[in-house]
């Protein structure tokens, strides 16, 4: 009788002891979730779509990398490509992504930005030499004089925080136009690498003037000081190196393969008011609620682009003027499959 009171004691103290972990655990995921105060933006209206220069990008000239002296600063491990954190030869930071992804990536970033999706700024560098570079951890390409080729840099501005992944089924703007139009891009691109990993909130303060206060930015109207600092919670894809090649799974898919990504399927056809997607990848049931409507949104604002511009964004992630020919010929293409969406017309009973 004792020995099996002490057994029921025990269990009930590891059943106790259980609950107890059980409800850190709840905690310390409820604390991770919690951010600090700012305005979630994920896109802006971009009233310049005409005239915005993809060869820069959103970066613009002012923030382009010194090259001049380039000296490694650590290793960023995980992911598929090969990350070295750098400074450049005006102390700024930056990480440099070395592999195929690099021009993806940067391309990708490019076309984004252009229609008013907040992005990563990066550049990419023909070939760079890193002082006190380590050897990769895997092949990359190479270029003369022992520099790496085509690696793509990504801004690390000071004033920037980084915080917490976003989900993908989980965040503020599911449902919206907006997100449905970031949804499609993905289709686009053949981006078949949809985990919330690859997504980052940026904390961003923003100064804001009397003049501001209309999407997605907080209005200074009524405050003491109108130049009063305020801040952004930005919603980034911030892995977008998985694009332009063809999405399927571990075995089938590929990235930055022009040839393949000009041969795949993009639209499959309209069903009801929804549009299906020939995709193959992570999260495809993100694709199974586009609306025609929103779906033609996000089409028109890219078609506003000019070949001129689409060729600009594949020029500034050094492909070669082959490959920038077919993937703006694709681009283009897709686009105006997304433009001439129709819902299918519904027969009526008199």
């Amino acid at each position: 009788m004792i020995r099996r009171q002490k057994v029921h004691e025990s269990v009930a103290f590891i059943l106790i002891l259980s609950l107890s972990f059980s409800a850190l655990a709840v905690q310390d995921k409820s604390k991770k979730k919690a951010l600090p105060e700012g305005t979630p933006v994920l896109w802006r209206e971009p009233a310049d779509i005409t005239s915005r220069d993809l060869f820069l990008g959103p970066g613009g000239e002012e923030m382009k990398p010194d090259l001049s002296h380039v000296t490694f600063v650590e290793d960023e491990p995980g992911g598929y490509s090969v990350k070295f954190r750098v400074r450049d030869g005006a102390g700024n930071t930056w990480v440099a992504k070395l592999g195929n992804e690099a021009q993806t990536e940067t391309a990708a970033v490019r076309l984004m930005w252009a229609v008013g999706y907040v992005t990563e700024i990066n550049y990419l560098a023909p070939c760079v030499q890193i002082e006190g570079a380590p050897k990769p951890r895997k092949k990359v390409a190479m270029c003369e004089g022992g520099g790496f080729a085509n690696v793509r840099f990504e801004a690390r501005p000071k004033e920037i925080k980084r915080l917490e992944d976003w989900s993908w089924k989980n965040n503020p703007f599911v449902g919206t136009k907006e997100f449905q139009g970031l949804v499609v891009l993905m289709a686009l691109l053949n981006n078949w690498d949809l985990k919330d990993t690859n997504n980052k909130i940026l904390l961003v303060p923003v100064k804001n003037t009397e003049s501001q206060g209309t999407d997605n930015t907080s209005s200074a109207e009524n405050k003491p000081d109108a130049e009063q600092k305020q801040n952004e919670l930005q919603y980034i894809i911030s892995d977008l190196g998985a694009t332009f090649g063809k999405t399927g799974n571990a075995i089938t898919h590929n990235r930055n393969r022009p040839e393949t990504f000009i041969k795949t399927k993009f639209l499959k056809k309209v069903e009801g008011d929804k549009v299906l997607f020939d995709y193959h990848g992570k999260d495809s049931g993100l694709f199974r609620n586009v609306t025609v409507e929103q779906a033609k949104w996000i089409g028109d604002l890219l078609s506003r682009l000019s070949d001129q511009q689409i060729s600009d964004a594949f020029r500034a992630a050094n492909y070669s003027p082959q490959e920038i020919q077919i993937l703006t010929e694709s681009v283009r293409a897709r686009i105006n499959e997304l433009v001439n969406l129709s819902a299918p017309q519904t027969a009526h009973n008199n």
